[in-house]
């Protein structure tokens, strides 16, 4: 049967076996059947204009049929309808399956859900940590969690949902303007000359008994309050306009907690600004973990650096040998947590004898530490990544 279009026809009639176009994507179609609604669907010969029915176009290929496109006839084209814009992702976040086996139903899902939310871009990738997923990009934070909820919901999906993430527009020292959506793309420190990220403009309506809380929170987000308003019968209007990134960082939950889950939150696009800010990466025993790395504001350095170091120490495992944590910014060593080594007494089984046996044993274990000190790995398991993607 392939996708089903619910469409107003403007002007003419369609009937079955006509030959339609679609303007955005220029793909061409035979219609298979049409029918109106009353309220359920029902075929019928011809819709004509003025009447809201649907179109059977045969086409199993997601991405061709996007919503609020014009559909017209092939043989004689007429203009777009007017009003259509191509949907422009600002947030971005990667999404693996929480087990390999389930890569292929994933992207299934994601190319069913994009027949109905033309907003949703996906593209393959693949993590050494995490193995192959999609980087996904969202019109926000509300459409992340629809999508990833819409995922467990309808299609069974047991899901890991990297940090969300913002698009920066980068300049690098050779001029050139390069747009990154993840961090491990962020060029390091010293190969950039400005960074410029996207705001918003954001209107929180709330009582009067929560807008003192409330204010309260938007200094630590660097958020500035353009406009203040009473609307009467208990309700105060506030606008202000923030970075996008502050969005993500535990702006909502704070915001509920503040105004009792009273305030509610709409925010739209503003404009590109210059950002102060710099790429985070985290080394395990002198290796760097590429999925931990992330982009944070200049003056939030050292807390950033603190916090993943700490949360890391707690959830790795001890090893044989000393693990070193650490955080680096602009190549210089932030903040530093080392996980002590297994003990193991070598000598336990012995008893008695001359004592320059197990002074020999004990030679042998220093040695091998040492060694393996100097070329140990550690083996990150998949547990661990889920808890620090987890937010607490």
């Amino acid at each position: 049967m392939g996708v089903i279009l619910y469409v107003r026809v403007l002007d003419g009639n369609i009937k079955a076996g006509d030959t339609l176009l679609f303007i955005q994507s220029k793909s061409k179609f035979i219609v298979r059947e049409v029918g109106t609604f009353s309220p359920e669907k029902h075929e019928c010969k011809m819709i004509k204009a003025g009447e809201i029915g649907y179109i059977v176009t045969g086409i199993k290929e997601p991405g061709i049929a996007r919503v609020g496109d014009t559909v017209t006839t092939f043989s004689k084209p007429l203009p777009a309808f007017p009003g259509y814009a191509e949907p422009v992702p600002i947030v971005f976040a990667s999404i693996y399956p929480e087990s390999q086996d389930e890569f292929d139903d994933l992207r299934s899902s994601l190319s069913k859900l994009k027949l109905s939310d033309s907003s949703l871009m996906f593209e393959e990738e693949s993590s050494g940590a995490l193995g192959r997923g999609f980087r996904c990009g969202f019109l926000g934070m509300l459409h992340l969690e629809i999508i990833t909820e819409r995922l467990r919901r309808e299609f069974d999906q047991e899901l890991v949902v990297t940090t969300p993430s913002i698009t920066y527009e980068v300049t690098l020292k050779n001029g050139e303007v390069e747009m990154v959506y993840t961090p491990i793309h962020f060029p390091d420190y010293g190969q950039y000359v400005s960074v410029r990220e996207p705001w918003i403009l954001l209107t929180i309506i709330t009582p009067h008994d929560y807008v003192s809380p409330l204010m309260q929170l938007f200094p630590p987000h660097e958020a500035t309050v353009s406009d203040l308003a009473d609307w009467g019968h208990d309700r105060v209007r506030i606008k202000l306009r923030m970075p996008l990134r502050e969005l993500m960082r535990n702006f909502f939950n704070e915001v509920k907690s503040a105004s009792s889950g009273y305030a509610s939150i709409v925010y739209e696009p503003d404009e590109m600004k210059s950002a102060d800010v710099t790429r985070l990466d985290v080394y395990v025993a002198e290796e760097r973990v590429t999925a931990f790395s992330r982009v944070i504001p200049e003056y939030r350095i050292r807390e950033e650096s603190e916090e993943v170091v700490e949360k890391l120490e707690k959830i790795l495992p001890a090893e044989m040998f000393r693990v070193k944590i650490q955080a680096y910014v602009k190549g210089k060593i932030i903040a530093s947590r080392s996980i002590a080594p297994m003990k193991k007494d070598v000598t336990g089984y012995m008893y008695g004898g001359d004592i320059t046996r197990k002074m020999k044993l004990r030679e042998k274990q220093k040695r091998g530490k040492d060694r393996m000190q100097r070329e140990g790995k550690v083996h990150i398991s998949h547990d661990a990544f889920l808890k620090m993607m987890h937010t607490d």
